[in-house]
């Protein structure tokens, strides 16, 4: 009997310590399930967005509305500041035509109809009135040619200057943007004493870095077309220059 009884407790206490071990290995095993069953979570743009300064949402719908004009403009500069439209050919043909026959009025009367108005005819026909209303036209018109010339050239550069203003303004507004967003990162991490956790972090900083890339996304290609259709103006202006001083060079030898 006392062989049983001194052996009872070595027993109960073998048992105890098998039982403590195998409780972290089950703990361990639920862990691993935990965390198996939790779904990936992985935050998305919009998500991001909500979750940052409710600002950043305005901004960020003042860039998208930048893209949006930025476009339309895009078109309608690339429909427009082109040859065809600034110096057309058939226009051209036709005005040498006249000019070298002395038919000065006929010129006039061709510029006036409003199916042939560009940049050409105008300054032609700015040309053609110098010549008239002076006695000494034929030596003046090459100052009217100029003068309309710098002019019509100055309402080009003036409507491109739209996407100068865009592609300034969108990254301003998208580091406007960061800055929103890592100040609301900033009061959460105030807010629960320095130890928030990084979930409630990411809305702020993804806003940040969102803004940001959408304000570089819109002013990047806003800023090329800006430089290209400024060099186009330029270069066309240059080519109508010489063309038109060739058209009307018949006004100066009729005055010598």
């Amino acid at each position: 009997m006392i062989g049983v009884s001194s052996c009872l407790p070595a027993r109960v206490a073998a048992q105890a310590d098998d039982s403590t071990k195998a409780e972290p290995a089950s703990d361990v095993a639920k862990d691993s399930n935990s965390i198996a069953d939790k779904p990936d979570r992985k935050p998305t743009l919009v998500r991001m967005l909500l979750d940052g300064n409710p600002m950043g949402l305005v901004i960020v719908g003042l860039i998208l509305a930048l893209s949006l004009i930025s476009s339309y403009f895009i078109i309608v500069f690339a429909t427009t500041i082109t040859r065809g439209r600034l110096i057309p050919d058939h226009a051209m043909t036709e005005l040498e035509r006249m000019l070298a026959d002395g038919e000065i009025n006929a010129a006039v009367e061709y510029c006036h109809r409003p199916e042939n108005y560009s940049l050409a005819t105008e300054v032609i026909l700015a040309g053609i009135k110098r010549f008239q209303s002076s006695e000494f036209g034929f030596a003046e018109y090459r100052s009217a040619v100029e003068e309309a010339g710098e002019d019509h050239t100055g309402r080009l550069y003036r409507k491109t200057e739209v996407l100068n203003v865009i592609g300034s303004i969108a990254p301003m507004l998208g580091l406007t943007g960061t800055v929103l967003g890592m100040i609301e990162a900033f009061n959460t991490i105030a807010a629960r004493e320095g130890m928030a956790r990084p979930e409630e972090l990411a809305g702020g900083i993804g806003q940040a870095l969102i803004t940001t890339l959408l304000g570089l996304i819109v002013a990047i290609p806003t800023m090329v077309a800006f430089s290209f259709f400024r060099n186009k103006i330029d270069s066309l202006v240059s080519e109508a220059g010489k063309r038109i001083e060739r058209i009307m060079s018949p006004l100066g030898r009729k005055g010598k």
